[in-house]
């Protein structure tokens, strides 16, 4: 099932996928661009994975100050770096170098507390697209992302889908790719994370409880590059769904 959350009429609605746009509870069916797209969950805790791709660790590996891939490289966001499909991200004015990261997004359905890698997806609600853009400029050493370069408001795209467990019978085989402004520059499927997702989650429920509503985004592949306001920039992951933002 593909769930939206929504903003029209003056009121916060739910909505499911229809093919003219989305559907409300009522029947009513409103069209993708008559709408404002907010997250498709209201995010808890919110996790992001640096590094989780390994030809994207090749990418930078002349920035790196290491390469070393034995523990997740892990940082947490808050909700105001959240913004929903369709929707604007600042790019600062005097910043050389920004771009996006496509990554697949796990959403917590159960509370998770040391749990086994073995059991770990029963505890996923599901998926969406995220969009986690980076200034490359703010960062203090290329391994660990400080707050600037990765907790900006409105710099972390997620949506417009939240697509249920049960309809992605593998998380470990689903080809991503972005596209700014028509043209493919970056393109990677999720076989090639270093820390899957069940991995991870046993990772990070070993020392903090996962709960409904937490959110982990779980790395980018290779094939980043500068974007410029008024860019669009689409992220793509087959079966999860297709997210659009735009640099202002």
């Amino acid at each position: 099932m593909r769930t939206a959350r929504i903003a029209w009429g003056g009121a916060i609605h739910a909505a499911v996928s229809h093919a003219d746009g989305v559907q409300l509870p009522d029947g009513r069916v409103l069209a993708e661009a008559d709408v404002v797209w907010l997250p498709p969950v209201q995010p808890g805790t919110i996790i992001a994975l640096g590094l989780n791709y390994a030809d994207h660790v090749k990418e930078l590996s002349k920035e790196l100050s290491s390469t070393s891939a034995e523990e997740p490289l892990a940082f947490l966001k808050t909700v105001s770096s959240v913004v929903g499909h369709r929707g604007f991200t600042p790019r600062p004015a005097e910043a050389a170098f920004m771009h996006y990261e496509c990554e697949l997004a796990v959403v917590i359905g159960q509370p998770a507390w040391r749990v086994k890698a073995a059991q770990a997806l029963a505890h996923v609600a599901g998926y969406t697209v995220a969009n986690d853009y980076a200034v490359r400029d703010y960062l203090e050493n290329w391994y660990r992302p400080n707050l600037r370069v990765k907790n900006r408001d409105g710099g972390t795209v997620l949506g417009p889908w939240l697509v249920s467990a049960d309809e992605v019978p593998d998380p470990q085989a689903l080809a991503l790719r972005t596209l700014v402004n028509g043209r493919l520059t970056q393109q990677g499927n999720t076989s090639d994370m270093i820390h899957t997702v069940a991995a991870l989650i046993e990772y990070l429920s070993h020392f903090m409880t996962l709960m409904p509503g937490d959110i982990i985004l779980t790395g980018t592949p290779e094939g980043v590059v500068n974007v410029n306001p008024g860019d669009q920039v689409v992220t793509e992951i087959d079966g999860i769904g297709r997210l659009l933002n735009t640099l202002v």
